[in-house]
């Protein structure tokens, strides 16, 4: 049992030491720098055209990646192929860290 806490207490250290850089945005400057990408993803985070996805709420960790990867050239997307190569990377944690602070609410259909 103690073998078994001491393992899961390294795991758990070792994977917060790895995700804790890339969570590291600021969440008022994202806001600001939301307003390029409104157009398609809305101040909201909440898609404005069919073909962009809605990124309020998401997970902070998962925006830096994909971002970084259409920056990367990895994840393929026409407008993200323009917008991402000139973002650095204080803007992508920026970014991430304003959406995902984005409070979202679901409610259960009417039955």
């Amino acid at each position: 049992m103690r073998a078994c806490l001491t393992a899961l207490i390294m795991v758990s250290a070792a994977l917060a030491a790895g995700t804790s850089p890339a969570c590291a945005g600021d969440a008022v400057a994202g806001r600001q720098k939301a307003l390029q990408c409104q157009a398609c993803h809305g101040l909201d985070g909440m898609s404005k055209i069919p073909d962009a996805p809605h990124i309020a709420g998401q997970v902070e960790a998962y925006l830096v990646k994909a971002i970084t990867d259409y920056k990367a050239g990895e994840r393929k997307n026409e407008m993200m192929s323009v917008v991402a190569p000139n973002l650095s990377d204080d803007d992508i944690a920026d970014l991430a860290a304003y959406y995902a602070s984005i409070e979202i609410t679901v409610a259960n259909p009417a039955q």
